[in-house]
């Protein structure tokens, strides 16, 4: 009877040593939807005042994957993003999981952490709605950044401030993104719209316009990922859109439009695309009706934005399905030509 008690508690101990130390797995990481409750631990200050190159910094992590499977380790972070360097209470971060002291986590590798500018609910609103983006761009294209929803607690290690709570999502590793879909990211080179891939070019335009964002550019390497196929490196590169928050889906308080496109808002929206065949722009635009349902479905199930924001937003893509619906509009707002 002895024996059996220490077998039972032996049984009882493993399954519960197991359920608080989840395997990571790097891929089903990002195909996961559920929310995860994050601490992070750190010099904050420091964190705060990081303005030159970055430097990282020693933090303890604990993530909260359910109510059992709980990982608490030491990761290394350091923040990133000019503009968010200066102008936000905390900027972005950038997570280092691949250390001696992160064993559990290490599979996570290096990932980018967004998080709001300021620790207000409107600022929460506005990372919501980026992250929003993503998951939309993922129903329009496999060539796109998956995300992870997180609910952060930042508390400070020196204790010199008080702890606060906001959303964050980490992104997709480049290299992670460029893999399953058979390709390399292209760092160095010189390119313009028409030497991308044409088919891939043209659908990252309407979607920009669908958004309502011109903050992007091939030229400058701007919010953009270039890739070329494994087995044909000299081919056109394929366009990957990232970086969100200046579009008119997210409507920041600090998103001012580029003058040289004439618009006054950046709600107003603005086509960016060469001028393509009707035959050919409407078989790609025909992604986007295909879409439409899985989208609007998506974020009404969003539970995280209120009711009003939601329909927002829906109202705002409404208003790009409703040019779909006549030739004449895409004819006259995506530059069409006749075939």
């Amino acid at each position: 009877m002895r024996k059996l008690y220490f077998i039972l508690l032996f049984f009882i101990l493993s399954h519960h040593t197991h359920a608080q130390s989840p395997e990571i797995n790097r891929k089903q990481f990002f195909l996961d939807d559920r929310l995860i409750e994050v601490t992070l631990t750190t010099d904050i200050k420091k964190l705060r005042s990081d303005k030159k190159t970055p430097v990282y910094q020693p933090a303890n992590i604990v993530m909260r994957f359910s109510d059992t499977a709980i990982v608490s380790e030491e990761i290394r972070v350091h923040s990133r993003g000019q503009f968010r360097k200066y102008s936000c209470d905390i900027a972005s971060l950038m997570f280092n999981f691949k250390n001696t002291s992160s064993p559990k986590l290490s599979p996570l590798k290096k990932l980018k952490l967004v998080g709001g500018c300021r620790s207000t609910a409107a600022d929460e609103e506005l990372l919501l709605k980026e992250y929003l983006i993503y998951k939309i761009y993922n129903f329009i294209s496999n060539m796109s950044f998956r995300v992870r929803l997180l609910h952060v607690t930042y508390k400070d290690s020196k204790q010199k401030m008080k702890p606060y709570t906001q959303y964050a999502f980490l992104i997709e590793d480049v290299n992670d993104m460029a893999k399953r879909n058979n390709c390399i990211e292209i760092k160095n080179g010189r390119f313009i719209p028409a030497t991308t891939n044409r088919e891939q070019m043209t659908l990252v335009s309407i979607f920009e316009y669908m958004i309502g964002n011109t903050d992007w550019s091939i030229v400058n390497y701007h919010n953009i990922k270039l890739m070329a196929p494994k087995n044909d490196t000299l081919a056109s590169p394929y366009v990957v859109p990232y970086d969100f928050d200046y579009t008119g889906i997210v409507d920041a308080p600090y998103a001012v439009p580029a003058e040289q496109f004439g618009n006054t808002s950046v709600k107003e929206r603005v086509y960016r695309g060469e001028a393509r065949p009707i035959d050919e722009l409407m078989q790609i635009l025909t992604v986007f009706k295909e879409k439409k349902e899985s989208i609007m479905l998506y974020i009404k199930d969003f539970s995280f934005l209120n009711v009003k924001t939601k329909r927002i937003v829906t109202s705002y893509l409404e208003e790009f399905y409703q040019i779909l619906q006549n030739k004449n509009s895409v004819f006259a707002v995506f530059n069409a030509t006749k075939n």
